[in-house]
């Protein structure tokens, strides 16, 4: 069952059922964090992909390093959102309809499965949220350079605000007339009006320890800069922020996919940034960057179906 409110300074584990979904009740388990002292309300997710372990990992460590008496304001933390697929092991999307659950926020409670859980997340946790903060990495097959993206919107000046200070090298702000990824938390939460990122570090289904400490830096940062906890905020040298996007490319026919180019770098218009094969080794495709960017995810699996994510670059031209 739900919890009951908080005392001051004191945190508890419950569950929130979710009901309304097909053949079940989910028990979506939850922290709560009350701070002796009054302060912000800061919502922390994670794992709305199931095997994006990275960003769970980190949120589990940062609320466990949280002290109730040095606390301003309140923590609400998800560990694991999606828990059909990470129970399943499920890449991307929810087993019961295949739906991609960061494209369905805000929710709809007469939707499917996915639908209905989004729904209740939204509600309980992120509607009345002052900020909010949702922790990825690059799912089993692809991997992401440490970015965090917000999107334009009413409270766009202070989601870039704890988007710089979540201190990864880039930072992407989506234009809401571009908006690639519709849907997600932090896009649903602009919407209303809640300054919200996805911060993003990892991939490939690991618990990678390097992009766990960078979640955890980022964390301690926000929390740090919004006066919540008195950690020392970690900013990253030369920041660079991307204003006009990114650009997804996607294989217009499956087969092996064989990426030329590293996570980070710099890609001019027109540079070859990988191909695709048949299975005989034929190349059938070769895929060239569209215009200047850097590489923020790469699918690292050769296995690529027609319309198949391949590689994501930072927009560098004018909309």
């Amino acid at each position: 069952m739900d919890a009951s409110p908080l005392r001051q300074g004191t945190a508890i584990h419950g569950h929130l059922p979710i009901t309304g979904l097909p053949d079940e009740i989910l028990e979506l388990p939850y922290i709560e964090i009350q701070g002796r002292e009054a302060g912000p309300r800061l919502t922390l997710l994670a794992g709305v992909h199931g095997c994006e372990y990275a960003g769970m990992a980190a949120l589990r460590e940062f609320v466990a390093g949280v002290n109730p008496a040095q606390l301003k304001g309140t923590i609400t933390a998800v560990p694991v959102v999606n828990v059909p697929a990470y129970t399943n092991r499920t890449m991307f999307v929810v087993p019961a309809d295949g739906k991609n659950l960061n494209r369905c926020f805000p929710g709809d409670p007469k939707g499917t499965y996915s639908d209905v859980l989004a729904h209740h997340v939204f509600e309980r946790f992120i509607r009345g949220a002052d900020y909010l903060i949702d922790l990825h990495s690059g799912d089993v097959p692809e991997t992401v350079h440490p970015v965090v993206i917000y999107d334009e919107s009413s409270v766009d000046e202070t989601a870039r605000r704890i988007a710089m200070a979540y201190g990864t090298q880039h930072v992407i702000r989506q234009p809401a007339a571009a908006r690639i990824t519709a849907g997600t938390t932090s896009s649903a939460a602009a919407d209303a009006g809640i300054p919200a990122i996805t911060a993003e570090a990892g991939g490939n289904g690991t618990v990678d320890r390097q992009a766990v400490a960078t979640h955890l830096r980022g964390l301690r940062n926000v929390a740090a800069s919004l006066g919540m906890l008195p950690y020392e905020v970690e900013q990253a040298p030369n920041q660079i922020e991307h204003v006009n996007g990114w650009t997804w490319m996607y294989a217009p026919i499956g087969g092996w996919w064989e990426p030329l180019v590293e996570l980070g770098r710099r890609a001019e218009k027109g540079d070859l940034l990988g191909r695709v094969s048949n299975l005989f080794g034929d190349v059938v495709h070769e895929l060239r960057a569209e215009e200047a960017g850097i590489t923020m995810i790469i699918t690292t699996s050769p296995a690529i179906a027609a319309d198949g994510l391949l590689i994501v670059l930072t927009r560098e031209v004018s909309q």
